[in-house]
C-alpha cells in the first residue's frame, strides 16, 4: 500500500515498537515527521529511512494524523498537550492524533479532553503483536473512536496491522488491551502455582507441561511456560513491567466503575504482578514473574 496524501503522519516515539512502525509507514510511502525524546534515536531513524525531525511541536502542523507511540497515558498528556503548549495546539482543527500506546481508557479521555479545545480528535489503537510484528506490519491493532476519526487514520493504520479490530468509542481499544493481558497474566499465575506444587511433589517440569499442553489446561500461557520458565531461557521478548502496567489499568478501570468488590481475581492478580514488578531487575521478562512469588 502506498499514501497518494500530501499531508505528512507524525510519529512520537521512536522504542522498540515504534521505529519499525514508523518505518513501515515510511516504506509504504508515506511522508513522516518523527519525535522521540533522546535526540540520537530520532537522528538516527531519519538518517535511516528519511522524514523530517521534529525540535518544536510546531513542525508537526502540515499532520491531519499524529501517532503516538510512548510508555504510558502521561507521556502521552506531555507531547500532546503540554510540551511547549502540546502538539494539539499545533494541529489543524480535524486533525486526529492516534495513541498507539498501552493507555488507560481514562487517560485518553483527559487527553482526548484536552484536545478538544483546538478541535483536534483522539482515537486510541493500542496493539497486540510484539516487536516481531511490529516489524513485519502484522500487529492486531484494537481501535476506539468516533468513526469519521477512526476512517481518517485508517489508510496508517492499515500499513501497521494485518488485523484490526474496531472496539467502539474512545478508550475502548485501551480496555480491550488492559482486559486481554489481565486474563493471560492470571492464565500465568495460575501456571506459576501449578509448577511449584508439581515440582515440591516431585513431578519433572517438562513433564508437567508436556501433559498440561496436550490436554485441557493447555494455553498461549502454558506453552510459553514450557518454552521459556522449564527451560530458563526466559525469552517471550514481552517485558514484565509491561504486563503489570497492563493489569493495573484493567485494575483501575474496575475501580472506575465501582465493580472491585465483583472481581476479587482482578485484584489478587494485579497484586502479584505489582510484587514482581517491583521486585524484578528493569527489562526483566515476563516469564520471570514466577521467581518473585
Amino acid at each position: 500500500m502506498t499514501s497518494d496524501a500530501a499531508a505528512p503522519i507524525g510519529f512520537v516515539g521512536l522504542g522498540n515498537m515504534g521505529r519499525p512502525m514508523a518505518r513501515n509507514l515510511r516504506e509504504a510511502g508515506f511522508e513522516l515527521v518523527v519525535f522521540d525524546a533522546a535526540r540520537e534515536t530520532m537522528d538516527s531513524f531519519v538518517a535511516e529511512f528519511g522524514g523530517t525531525a521534529a525540535s518544536r511541536p510546531a513542525d508537526f502542523a502540515p499532520c491531519d494524523v499524529v501517532i503516538t507511540m510512548l510508555p504510558n497515558d502521561g507521556v502521552v498528556r506531555q507531547a500532546v498537550l503540554e510540551w511547549d503548549g502540546g502538539i494539539a495546539s499545533e494541529l489543524q482543527p480535524g486533525a486526529v492524533v492516534v495513541d498507539m500506546s498501552s493507555s488507560s481508557p481514562t487517560g485518553i479521555h483527559a487527553v482526548a479532553d484536552g484536545a478538544a479545545r483546538f478541535g483536534v480528535r483522539v482515537v486510541d489503537s493500542p496493539v497486540s503483536g510484539g516487536v516481531a510484528r511490529a516489524r513485519t506490519g502484522e500487529l492486531t491493532l484494537m481501535v476506539g473512536g468516533a468513526d469519521a476519526d477512526v476512517q481518517n487514520a485508517m489508510p496508517a493504520l492499515e500499513v501497521l496491522g494485518s488485523r484490526v479490530f474496531r472496539t467502539g468509542g474512545l478508550g475502548s481499544g485501551d480496555a480491550v488491551k488492559a482486559l486481554n493481558n489481565y486474563m493471560a497474566a492470571a492464565n500465568y499465575v495460575a501456571a506459576a502455582e501449578a509448577l511449584r506444587v508439581g515440582e515440591r511433589f516431585g513431578i519433572d517440569p517438562a513433564t508437567l507441561f508436556e501433559i498440561v499442553n496436550t490436554g485441557t489446561g493447555r494455553s498461549f500461557v502454558s506453552e510459553v511456560v514450557a518454552a521459556n520458565v522449564v527451560t530458563g531461557d526466559y525469552d517471550t521478548g514481552f517485558h514484565l513491567a509491561l504486563l503489570a502496567k497492563d493489569v493495573g489499568i484493567a485494575a483501575g478501570l474496575a475501580d472506575d466503575l465501582e465493580l472491585s468488590d465483583e472481581s476479587p481475581m482482578l485484584d489478587l492478580v494485579n497484586r502479584r504482578w505489582q510484587q514482581a514488578a517491583a521486585a524484578a531487575e528493569p527489562g526483566a521478562d515476563h516469564s520471570e514473574a514466577h521467581r518473585h512469588w
